[in-house]
């Protein structure tokens, strides 16, 4: 009862349109005041310090500002072009090129807001010229953004790591297949639209062309390879890597000599704007992770679940249909944040891999990007192209059909996620 009043709380708060953190950091105070008294009030700053100042958690403003000098540089320009002479030859091409270059972006970026930022507003006009429609090409590049949270490095996954006590290292690896499955997915559903409804072949194949831009962009390819070559290996941390990726970013920006420093600056406060979002949810989550332990809330939970069922498949389905309603309401960090710390002892009772667990929460949570009311991705993805949110829902559903297709090969084939783990790691 104390957790379902909770979660209550916290949608009324969010309703109210309190920003999340500060309903978390209420109704956390407000249960410990009603259960403990007025005495727990002065330790509430330390626990809320000591939860936001956690290692792993200083990878996340890096991401972003490398994110930031992309786009600020030139490189998603030519990344563009490369994947342009690439698949441009195909029918349908630019939807593809809009579904690698996400794919592409992914790997440095780990935010699905900032992926479609950089490329919405390049590559949704190109498609609208060229004779697409407009609710699909902001579809097409609204999913395809989500991929950034699911291929490493992704900001959704140090979260839950942190709230898991999982190795970031082992999420980022487990994510490479679904990733790259629901890219080639997404590809496949954009050339069956394309014959369907005869959209135009982009360019024709010219190997010349496809050398010069390969040149063009050679050394945004080597940003990847410098990044996750220096994780995988074991060269530096998840949280030095991020360091890494903004040292390469700038070496890389600094090489091709477009950096605008006054967008660079603006996309700096913006990073600076969402990791202050980003801590404060942590800060909040520790004062309520506190209480939940106190109370044993989460232990009580894994204590009914297990008494309904001991098969954790059974236990994945619930748990899948309990995300993907959270995820319509929240942003993928406050979900994390809220709900991870409960699940997680009704996960291990039934003996779920948590690095597993967190590829199945990572996609329940890419889903909810793209489903209103909340649609963070895809709310930004219409703000762009300037199109209406119900138009594009409605193209983007064979879109969502593909990330919940993966999302159930995630779920009921364990081998999808964790293959290339067990193969490095176990």
């Amino acid at each position: 009862m104390a957790i379902l009043l909770l979660i209550v709380g916290v949608l009324a708060l969010v309703l109210l349109n309190v920003p999340i953190a500060v309903a978390l950091g209420i109704a956390a105070v407000t249960a410990m005041l009603a259960t403990q008294g007025a005495d727990v009030l002065p330790n509430l700053a330390i626990v809320m310090y000591n939860g936001a100042t956690n290692f792993p958690l200083i990878a996340i403003p890096l991401f972003i500002l490398a994110g930031a000098i992309m786009n600020t540089s030139g490189i998603s320009r030519r990344l563009i072009a490369f994947a342009s002479a690439l698949l441009g030859f195909v029918r349908g091409g630019l939807a593809m090129v809009n579904v690698g270059t996400a794919m592409f972006f992914a790997e440095i970026s780990g935010s699905a807001v900032a992926d479609v930022a950089a490329l919405g507003s390049v590559l949704i006009p190109a498609m609208k010229k060229k004779g697409y429609p407009g609710p699909f090409a902001t579809a097409v590049t609204s999913s395809a953004a989500s991929l950034a949270i699911i291929i490493p490095p992704s900001i959704p996954m140090i979260l839950y790591a942190v709230m898991a006590d999982a190795s970031v290292v082992q999420l980022f690896v487990a994510g490479i297949v679904p990733g790259v499955l629901g890219g080639l997915l997404m590809m496949a559903l954009a050339y069956w639209y394309a014959v369907r409804f005869n959209w135009p072949v982009e360019e024709a194949f010219n190997l010349r062309n496809l050398w010069r831009a390969f040149r063009d962009a050679a050394f945004a390819f080597l940003l990847p390879v410098i990044i996750l070559g220096g994780i995988f290996g074991g060269i530096v941390t998840a949280t030095e890597g991020a360091g890494l990726a903004v040292v390469a970013a700038l070496g890389v920006a600094f090489w091709y000599r477009e950096i605008d420093w006054k967008q660079l600056k603006t996309a700096i406060v913006d990073g600076v704007v969402q990791t202050a979002v980003v801590m404060l949810l942590v800060a909040s989550s520790a004062l309520l992770g506190i209480y939940l332990t106190e109370v044993q809330v989460p232990q009580q939970l894994a204590a009914w679940m297990t008494g309904l069922t001991s098969n954790p498949y059974v236990v994945l389905a619930l748990l899948n249909v309990f995300f993907l309603v959270i995820g319509l309401f929240l942003h993928s960090a406050a979900a994390i944040i809220l709900v991870v710390p409960i699940v997680m002892p009704v996960v291990t009772a039934v003996g779920i891999d948590p690095v597993h667990f967190g590829i199945v929460v990572t996609l329940n949570l890419a889903i909810g990007q793209q489903t209103p009311p909340v649609a963070s991705v895809l709310m930004t993805a219409c703000s762009i192209a300037k199109e209406n949110i119900w138009d594009v829902s409605k193209a983007n559903l064979p879109f969502i059909g593909v990330l919940l297709l993966v999302l159930l090969l995630v779920t009921y084939v364990p081998a999808v996620p964790l293959s290339l783990v067990n193969l490095f790691y176990r």
